[in-house]
């Protein structure tokens, strides 16, 4: 095991682990000029549809599907410990709904799909899924977001079927915090999913890191030493409250806190340009092969430029992850409903996004689904 990490660090074993104890920043890091975001382009390939428009004219190109309920690992920010009731297998999407909805959005203009779960690779047809999905007319992104635990030898036929990017979850270097962490084994394996996605020439390979004070923000730069010579975008995600993950703001690492620990170590730390609709904040270090990534949807929101909607693995779709707002798609479907009447409910449903979600402190409060109903 200690020879897959080494072979994505290049650190010499065991590991130097630092402890990095910085107090909070209010405000965030002038790295340079902050660069404004690029300029929204007019000329997509698809005709947007007035279905995917919202009230504030926000186009929404991205759907994240998820595929399954069920997870191989019990991640303790994603799944309350009892665990959790799943929606029972006849209540579920099956292949060809999937299909058939996500044709109504890629003909309407979605030109990107994510694949999410639950953990979608434990779903017996993904491979169908990807080469069906991937041959859609319009379609020019189909990515996954996985935990990486079976992933390594499914990607090469996933590759072959279309898959075009790739976010593998890993919230430790640290085989034992990550058994605490998801309740399971498998850490190496999760490495070994990195490894095999870069020898496969995915460029960006990306890593998602959600950073909870006392457990892995002692790991911050540690994280950032993938990217030295390897293509890998690390991306720290702010601690997100969820039904059943006991979120509390003494958790949460800002994006301001863990960019002063970044740049402290790193302080060639330069700004990126941002696409309007992009979910993180993007950097580079001079040197690095890859890049480091905050996503800061508590402290710094990205309501402004969301392009995001979620198909639920019930069929239910929802406008904002953080609104408690739903409607179910796979009753009208199974009804009878034709393609026209799905996009009246799917524009009504869009037009009632509001401008931004509620704020850190009212999201704790409110109702919501536990994230592996929603779909990560």
């Amino acid at each position: 095991m200690k020879r897959y990490i080494s072979r994505i660090t290049n650190w010499p074993t065991p590991f130097p682990f630092r402890n990095l104890n910085f107090f909070m920043v209010d405000k965030e890091r002038n790295f340079g000029s902050k660069p404004a975001k690029e300029p929204i382009n007019n000329e997509e390939g698809n005709q947007i549809s007035d279905m995917l428009i919202d009230g504030f004219g926000r186009k929404h190109t991205y759907l994240r599907i998820s595929l399954t309920e069920r997870c191989n690992l019990r991640c303790q920010y994603c799944m309350p410990a009892e665990g959790v009731d799943l929606t029972p297998s006849p209540k579920l999407l099956t292949h060809n709904e999937i299909l058939r909805l996500a044709n109504l959005f890629v003909t309407s203009g979605v030109d990107k799909i994510r694949l999410t779960g639950g953990e979608p690779t434990v779903r017996k047809d993904i491979h169908d899924i990807c080469s069906n999905l991937s041959s859609l007319k319009g379609l020019k992104t189909l990515a996954v977001t996985t935990n990486g635990i079976t992933l390594a030898k499914k990607l090469p036929m996933l590759k072959q079927c279309g898959l075009t990017n790739l976010n593998i979850s890993l919230d430790t270097l640290v085989p034992s915090k990550f058994e605490f962490m998801t309740r399971r084994k498998g850490h190496h394996k999760v490495i070994e999913s990195i490894n095999a996605a870069i020898d496969l020439g995915y460029n960006p390979v990306k890593v998602n890191c959600v950073v909870m004070r006392g457990f892995n923000d002692d790991e911050i730069c540690d994280f950032v030493n993938l990217t030295v010579d390897k293509p890998t975008n690390v991306r720290f995600v702010e601690f997100m409250p969820f039904d059943g993950n006991v979120w509390n703001v003494k958790k949460l690492i800002p994006y301001s806190e863990m960019l002063d620990t970044v740049a402290k170590k790193f302080p060639t730390l330069k700004r990126l340009c941002d696409h309007p609709t992009e979910t993180a904040k993007n950097f580079q270090i001079d040197g690095h092969v890859g890049t480091v990534s905050f996503v800061t949807s508590m402290t710094e929101h990205f309501c402004a430029g969301c392009n995001r909607l979620r198909l639920l693995a019930d069929g239910n779709l929802k406008v904002c992850l953080f609104g408690p707002s739903e409607v179910s798609l796979r009753d009208p479907l199974r009804s009878g409903a034709g393609d026209e009447e799905l996009r009246e409910i799917i524009g009504a449903a869009v037009k009632r996004k509001k401008a931004s979600h509620a704020g850190m402190f009212d999201i704790a409060k409110t109702a919501n689904r536990p994230m592996i109903h929603i779909g990560g």
